[in-house]
């Protein structure tokens, strides 16, 4: 992937980030830190809570490897 294509899909995943972010009413950061230190668990019997978190997650990760690939192509 180009820097070009990586810098326009960061920026769609921030956008998808930001809502979950509204919805929750906390940054993808804190999200992800406090599910992988597993401080979210009384939240998994709510159905759609679980799919957005599992959703989040996702994006979130996928947010990261994007930035972990710019910052490659940007020290080449």
């Amino acid at each position: 992937m180009e820097t070009r294509e990586l810098v326009i899909e960061i920026k769609l995943l921030e956008r998808r980030l930001t809502f979950y972010e509204e919805k929750y009413g906390i940054s993808s950061e804190y999200f992800y830190n406090a599910l992988m230190e597993s401080k979210l668990t009384r939240y998994d019997e709510y159905d759609e809570t679980r799919t957005d978190f599992s959703r989040w997650k996702g994006i979130y990760e996928t947010l990261l490897r994007r930035k972990k690939n710019i910052n490659k192509h940007l020290l080449q």
